[in-house]
């Protein structure tokens, strides 16, 4: 086998390799030799076929096979030159039916050319000088007590009253969502019970059924929130034909050990731990991707090289793609966000550039570390992707998972990552800084993220650099009137 670089700028490689027809012969007889005490064909004795008539019958079946395992095993020649390729190499080969006819036939010698970009080589610095402040809030007693007695809301009980809605009745409605005067998907509930001020549904809901009865039909008008989780519902206004078909009045609320018994937990002092490890978790996630922020923002600063073009336009078209879908749902453009395509462009060009260096720092730094993401942690983490969607699905997803390496490894690479952010927290500086819970919740600066995107595009935000791995969309949420699909401690 001959190998002889043809192209060497920048990133870009290509290689010819030239296989001589004697050693493609070679291996022809080999697989010739081995198929001859195997096959079984009429008139010939097992065993005893002549290669020459098995060349016949198998000969380009077979040589196909060798022309197969070669281009399989072409990798190794970028490997074998010190290199690693970004994305699979291309290979180009004739497309001439006559030759492909001969190197099939063994008549003449194999050519083809591999064409891949290579990984840049990434020299480590020192982590000692990445110093970043870990936003911490102290969750108070009181928070906790609030969100038990929001959950303990659940075990309250109602009675039927008659006479007008209140401010902490239950309404049961039927209802059916319009937008200019159409139903829209995900808009139409039946008994759905509804305690007013509860702030369960939509703002301006609830209060429109205060003062209504048993029996009444009454017609609602709201607007989506601009940030409402259905993108192509955000911003409109909507009416809701409502039919209120009950009004209950609330029991007495008490908060003891026989409350959280009735919520399936031994005692008031074990709902207050889960509760209490909830709000934490959900906290502790918001400062992890600060800490993160900070950690990426200085990676990408000490780390600037050309990335392979191939990977950074495969990333550009998938953070493109969604900001596209996400203005198309929202039935808006990109002047309506304040800016042009070709502006948008050029900053999710930046972004995908930003994202796919910090892959590689990322993976040189995990290799070099030896981390690794082993079978019984991607199992973990296909069971909580799986969890993530509706239980009638989730037996599908499960066996789309299992059934497909590809998709299985999206799930392995941000594991990855977040193992090798976990190794990086342990070298480099961390202080803590204690904060408000409006301080943790407040979105970072413009100025000071590494990756922003682009003004006021609202609609684009699922493509935001929050440098958060993202395997797959979120099941999507009941579109209205709720607000949210659950209690947060539920």
């Amino acid at each position: 086998m001959e190998v002889t670089e043809t192209l060497n700028t920048g990133l870009k490689r290509e290689i010819k390799v030239v296989v001589p027809a004697s050693d493609m012969e070679a291996k022809l007889m080999a697989r010739l030799s081995d198929a001859r005490d195997k096959v079984r064909i009429n008139g010939f004795r097992p065993g005893k076929v002549p290669v020459q008539h098995l060349r016949k019958v198998y000969g380009k079946s077979f040589m196909a096979e060798v022309v197969n395992e070669i281009l399989n095993e072409s990798r190794t020649i970028i490997t074998g030159r010190g290199e690693k390729a970004a994305m699979q190499p291309e290979v180009v080969m004739t497309e001439d039916e006559k030759e492909a006819e001969k190197i099939l036939a063994g008549g003449t010698d194999f050519e083809f050319s591999l064409n891949y970009e290579v990984i840049p080589p990434i020299e480590l610095k020192e982590f000692s000088d990445i110093k970043v402040t870990r936003p911490v809030y102290d969750v108070p007693d009181t928070e906790i007590e609030e969100q038990v007695k929001r959950v303990a809301e659940s075990t309250r009980s109602y009675e039927p009253k008659d006479g007008k809605a209140a401010e902490g009745d239950r309404a049961t409605i039927d209802y059916v969502g319009k937008i200019g005067g159409e139903p829209f998907d995900g808009g139409a509930g039946n008994d759905q019970p509804l305690v007013l001020g509860s702030k369960e549904f939509i703002p301006g809901f609830e209060d429109q059924l205060v003062g209504t009865r048993a029996g009444d039909e009454k017609q609602i008008t709201v607007t989506f929130p601009e940030n409402y989780q259905a993108a192509h519902l955000a911003g409109k206004e909507a009416t809701f034909d409502v039919t209120v078909k009950e009004i209950a009045k609330p029991g007495d609320l008490e908060i003891n050990d026989e409350t959280a018994k009735a919520l399936g937990l031994e005692s008031l002092d074990k709902l207050r731990e889960i509760v209490r490890g909830q709000i934490e978790s959900q906290f502790g996630s918001i400062t992890r991707q600060k800490v993160k922020r900070q950690l990426l923002d200085q990676l990408d600063a000490a780390y600037q090289f050309e990335a392979p073009s191939k990977l950074v336009d495969a990333e550009f078209t998938n953070i493109w793609n969604q900001v596209n879908r996400d203005l198309e749902a929202a039935g808006r453009t990109f002047a309506d966000e304040d800016t042009t395509e070709e502006e948008a462009r050029e900053e999710y060009l930046r972004l995908a550039q930003r994202r796919v260096r910090l892959g590689l720092v990322l993976a040189e730094i995990g290799e070099k570390a030896g981390v690794t993401v082993s079978d019984e942690e991607l199992q973990r983490g296909l069971f909580e992707q799986v969890r993530r969607f509706p239980a009638d699905q989730q037996q599908q997803v499960f066996e789309f998972y299992r059934s497909s390496p590809e998709s299985l490894n999206t799930l392995r690479a941000p594991m990855f990552e977040e193992k090798v952010v976990d190794h990086l927290l342990g070298q480099i500086s961390v202080t803590d800084n204690k904060v408000s819970k409006e301080e943790l919740m407040a979105e970072d600066d413009e100025d000071e993220t590494a990756a922003k995107k682009p003004a006021k595009k609202a609609a684009a935000k699922k493509a935001k650099a929050d440098d958060k791995a993202e395997t797959t969309d979120e099941p999507k949420k009941k579109a209205a009137p709720k607000k949210k699909a659950a209690k947060d401690a539920e």
